[in-house]
């Protein structure tokens, strides 16, 4: 019975994901149109226009909109692997490929002792729910390196380091997977890779590290959680603007500089929390490297200037590799994150315009987006923390020590 049971919920979870793709790849080929502006411009447009800069063997280094790590190259060079379609068309084929592997990947993982499927089955819903900017967008590619890293880490650590540098190279974030990985291994594996993938880019390629100034400079994105300071301020007369800027619709005007630092200190509160939590925490399990990473870049997401929409892809792939293991903490912070990416989808694309335009529905949906990123960042620590450190139990109480009777003394009269 377990084995039909079992065959039954495979058979269920691969019907799900090609009738759930099949309706992605309908919508970025815009055989259907998704509501709201066309989110497959940034492919076509931005993209396409880096790509063309790339193969002259040289980074786009007065575009300021780019604001990736030098690996960032391969993902946008990719459709040259199939030159018989568009770039646009290859660029979706590649995306469908990626989310594809990470499917095999969690598959793999989920049904080996001692795993499951849910792992999978929150990859199969998640990347859905965010609608074609999924597919359109080279962050599903990196996501389905950075579940590779967590789930070669127990059994491949010199692997696992490799593919933590690599994706650190294409988005810097899965370089947060280590914080809790303690093998040396893994670490030197890391390094060992971002040393030589970067030397090579810096030696062949100008400005590969051009990046780093384009991203100090961001400020206070329209969908981040220090935006809603400034949607609320616009309902009351605050008289800043909204406009593209760097690569993303940000607020410009008084007092934007002052909570893009409050935010920048935020993140740096939330990476001490984690520094503490690593020194203290003495219990570690097959699953604390997955559940560690998903808390921390939980805590990048909801602290970051920016919170795109391509960023809730890393949080459902990391939270599908929690959920792969019996024993992970993340079953709750995992259900608010598939609830978070709903929300995303409504307020980008769909009712976009009402987020720029700080209406009432557009702040609404910021408000319990944030707060549904919010509460999982909490309740994803409370349980990394519960889960490693152990309690300091009080020392046990001294028994009492008995008493000599005191001596009578007697004076004489």
């Amino acid at each position: 019975m377990e084995t039909k049971a079992g065959r039954r919920s495979l058979t269920w979870l691969l019907l799900t994901w090609g009738v759930t793709r099949l309706l992605l790849l309908l919508w970025v080929f815009k055989v259907y149109v998704f509501p709201g502006p066309d989110v497959t411009s940034d492919v076509s447009v931005i993209y396409q226009g880096w790509y063309d800069v790339l193969r002259t063997g040289t980074f786009p280094q007065s575009d300021v909109t780019w604001q990736y790590p030098p690996a960032a190259a391969l993902a946008i060079l990719s459709p040259a692997l199939l030159p018989f379609l568009e770039y646009t068309q290859a660029f979706f084929v590649l995306a469908f490929v990626a989310d594809l592997a990470a499917l095999l990947l969690l598959l793999y993982a989920g049904r080996r002792p001692g795993r499951r499927l849910r792992g999978a089955w929150v990859w199969v819903a998640g990347v859905p729910l965010l609608g074609p900017t999924v597919y359109s967008r080279y962050d599903v590619m990196v996501t389905a390196v950075a579940i590779a890293a967590v789930l070669a880490a127990a059994r491949h650590p010199k692997v696992a380091g490799a593919l933590v540098g690599f994706g650190a190279l294409l988005k810097v974030w899965p370089a947060l997977i280590l914080v809790g990985i303690r093998r040396r291994s893994v670490w030197a594996s890391a390094v060992a890779t971002v040393v030589v993938v970067a030397g090579l880019f810096a030696v062949a390629m100008p400005g590969a590290f051009a990046f780093l100034t384009f991203q100090r400079e961001r400020g206070t994105e329209v969908e981040s959680l220090g935006s809603l300071v400034f949607h609320i301020a616009r309902r009351h007369g605050w008289d800043g603007s909204v406009l593209l800027n760097y690569g993303s619709v940000e607020f410009l005007g008084p007092w934007v500089t002052a909570v893009s630092t409050a935010a920048l200190a935020l993140t740096g509160m939330a990476f001490g929390l984690l520094l503490l939590w690593r020194l203290t925490a003495t219990r570690f399990e097959a699953h604390t490297a997955a559940d560690a990473a998903l808390v921390a870049v939980l805590m990048f997401t909801t602290t970051s200037r920016v919170i795109s929409p391509q960023y809730m892809v890393w949080l459902v792939g990391l939270a599908a590799a929690c959920l792969c293991f019996r024993a992970s903490r993340m079953g709750l912070p995992a259900v608010l994150v598939l609830a978070a990416c709903f929300v995303t989808v409504l307020e980008f694309p769909i009712w976009f315009a009402d987020v720029v335009g700080s209406t009432p529905r557009g702040i609404i949906l910021l408000l319990v987006r944030n707060g549904l990123l919010v509460l999982a960042t909490v309740i994803g620590m409370r349980e990394l923390w519960r889960s490693t450190v152990p309690k300091q139990t009080p020392p046990p109480p001294v028994p009492d020590q008995p008493t000599a009777p005191a001596r009578e003394t007697s004076t004489s009269s």
